[in-house]
């Protein structure tokens, strides 16, 4: 049987649409800045994240109401050896009912901490490692649709084991295996589809982007970060 899997064709009004070259638009970034909320009611209060009802109006002057779950964000660490490993964790995550193969990365639930300290921690926390070198490698909004948790990857280098006793686990994190693995093997399961958690995903994918350009895209480990906790965006 000859599959029946075709390209589809464009929407009628999307045909002879002409897109913006580089040349005539500014450089591609999104836009901080939210629309006016006429109210808010909290509807859910849990031990991590909170979900809220609010009616926004956007510019129109239509009203839409919107369920948010509000999350206190989080970081991630590519931790990078001199052979191009990566530290990776094995940790299981039951509303996926999986275990998943994940970068060191904790909640930003620590009031007042700097999200690079909490990075540090975390890294200490759950592989027993320390790093010298710090920078960030990527930011990204986990489910914008619906949730506003924030997500910072860091890169680190210069990583070595830490000294003095492993910090004690509990729960999932009890018995987690560590790994070090080649950042190739990490994107080629990324794109084979074997691997699946995000904060993996966009960090994989974004230090070999990195290393690409000779590591010159990387920026400054206290970068601003715009879309960050609500309770860094101003002062970072």
């Amino acid at each position: 049987m000859r599959s029946s899997c075709r390209t589809p064709s464009p929407p009628a009004s999307a045909v002879g649409h002409q897109v913006s070259g580089a040349s005539d638009r500014p450089r591609i970034a999104d836009q901080a800045g939210g629309h006016p909320v006429e109210s808010s009611t909290d509807v859910f209060q849990g031990r991590v994240w909170d979900v809220v009802t609010q009616t926004v109006r956007l510019p129109s002057g239509e009203r839409v109401v919107r369920d948010i779950v509000e999350h206190p964000s989080a970081v991630g660490v590519v931790a990078m050896d001199e052979d191009e490993r990566i530290l990776v964790v094995h940790q299981y995550r039951h509303a996926a009912a999986a275990t998943l193969w994940e970068l060191p990365a904790g909640l930003l639930d620590v009031a007042g901490e700097d999200p690079l300290v909490t990075a540090g921690r975390e890294l200490w926390e759950e592989t027993h490692h320390v790093a010298d070198e710090w920078a960030v490698l990527a930011d990204f909004l986990s489910s914008p649709g619906f949730c506003d948790e924030a997500i910072r990857i860091y890169m680190a280098r210069g990583v070595r084991t830490a000294e003095g006793e492993a910090h004690p686990r509990h729960g999932e994190e009890r018995d987690m295996p560590v790994a070090w693995v080649p950042l190739d093997e990490v994107v080629t399961g990324v794109l084979r589809g074997d691997l699946h958690n995000p904060t993996l995903v966009v960090g994989a994918l974004a230090a070999a982007a990195a290393r690409a350009t000779g590591w010159s895209s990387l920026r400054d480990a206290r970068s601003p970060w715009p879309f960050g906790p609500r309770s860094l965006r101003v002062s970072s």
